[in-house]
């Protein structure tokens, strides 16, 4: 008996059609964590599609390891098969899958890489000096991050508990009472690089697989109380959310555009001669809300000129590694992409629903999205990565 097939029906302005393509990992109902793409509403599962071990496994690091050759090839080969009648146990409903996070990720460095997010907290951190730091138009300043506590987008976040600074001069211990968030977009290594070589800027292609969506949880009074001399620790390694979905960088070949204008002209390590900047804009909503729509357009440092400066001392990157941003931020108030800029340090709250807000309470939701323009004239999505704050333990 031949199998039963069907093909994917793929709403028009569906921001998941056959030029995006999103990898992730899921289970099937009953089912073993395997490899799938998204197609529309339906996830197709890889290992009864293509019949290719490398599928059959509970992330996509091996997939990653394979190179961008492999990569091109069955991407090539999912866009004809989106076309096509597909076996029907191939197919998935996304909403009867569970989806778990993409990539084992081995190392996670966060950057801050937004020139009007760094204005911004340079504003209110420092008021009565320069808002950026000598170094910060000179190189992609980041703090490497906890690999072990990225979670995938709908994990709850635990509201941290950690040492904040007091009127008294000696610090208390408790639940963090400026619970923040920052929207990012971070960037998943495929090929590795060995160690000891730097990688170019020009070179980014044949290492980064894709890019998923970010929210760095923030706490940010155990932040100010911790950060000098080393920087971030305890306010940012609570939790870090990561989308499901992972788009691959030849999903975004019509979002790349120059970078803005890089004053002083960058070293020779950190100039390439491509267009490394990506057209994609991001939305943060607040208990469903919509609060703030940050441009990433308008960041200062490309994700190519991270990798180059993460790698110039001869770092090694892994496949699987994630490099992210830092919060996105544009120069208007409803660019901004985390809530002590919105809210200006907690002066200037924002009205969420009928309550006037600052930081994050029990119970709340954030959802953070994205689209891009994609290849077909019509955006893509890069997914949602969303999570709710539970109350602190302890």
């Amino acid at each position: 008996m031949s199998a039963r097939l069907l093909r994917v029906e793929v709403a028009p302005d569906s921001l998941f059609g056959p030029e995006n393509l999103p990898y992730g990992v899921f289970a099937p109902p009953g089912g073993e964590l395997r490899v799938g793409a998204r197609l529309g509403d339906t996830v197709l599962d890889l290992v009864a599609l293509l019949g290719d071990p490398i599928f059959a496994r509970p992330d996509l690091n091996a997939f990653l390891a394979a190179g961008p050759d492999r990569w091109r090839t069955v991407r090539a080969r999912l866009r004809e098969l989106a076309d096509a009648e597909l076996p029907i146990d191939a197919v998935h409903p996304i909403n009867g899958v569970e989806l778990a996070l993409p990539v084992r990720i081995g190392d996670y460095v966060d950057f801050y890489a937004s020139i009007d997010h760094a204005t911004n907290l340079g504003r209110l951190f420092r008021p009565d000096s320069e808002p950026l730091l000598p170094n910060w138009r000179h190189l992609p300043v980041g703090y490497h991050g906890r690999a072990g506590t990225v979670v995938v987008s709908g994990t709850p976040v635990i509201r941290p508990r950690g040492q904040r600074r007091t009127d008294s001069g000696t610090p208390d211990f408790g639940p963090s009472r400026r619970l923040d968030i920052e929207a990012e977009l971070g960037f998943v290594v495929g090929a590795g690089s060995p160690l000891g070589v730097p990688v170019g800027v020009d070179e980014f292609a044949e290492h980064v697989f894709g890019v998923a969506l970010v929210n760095d949880w923030s706490a940010r009074d155990i932040q100010a109380w911790e950060y000098q001399p080393l920087g971030p620790f305890l306010g940012k390694s609570f939790s870090t959310s990561l989308s499901a979905w992972v788009t691959p960088m030849d999903a975004l070949a019509a979002a790349r555009i120059p970078l803005p204008t890089q004053t002083p002209q960058p070293l020779p390590y950190l100039r390439g001669t491509e267009d490394h900047g990506l057209d994609i804009e991001l939305a943060v909503a607040w208990n469903g809300e919509v609060v703030a729509r940050p441009p990433y357009a308008r960041m200062y440092w490309s994700p190519a000129q991270m990798l180059a400066h993460l790698t110039a001392n001869g770092a090694s990157v892994r496949p699987g590694d994630l490099f992210a941003s830092g919060t996105i931020s544009g120069p208007e108030r409803d660019q901004r992409g985390s809530f002590i800029e919105l809210s200006w340090g907690g002066a200037e709250p924002i009205t969420v629903g009928d309550a006037e807000r600052t930081f994050l309470a029990d119970g709340d939701e954030v959802v953070i999205t994205a689209t891009a323009p994609g290849t077909a004239g019509r955006p893509i999505g890069l997914g949602a990565v969303s999570g709710r704050i539970l109350p602190a333990r302890g």
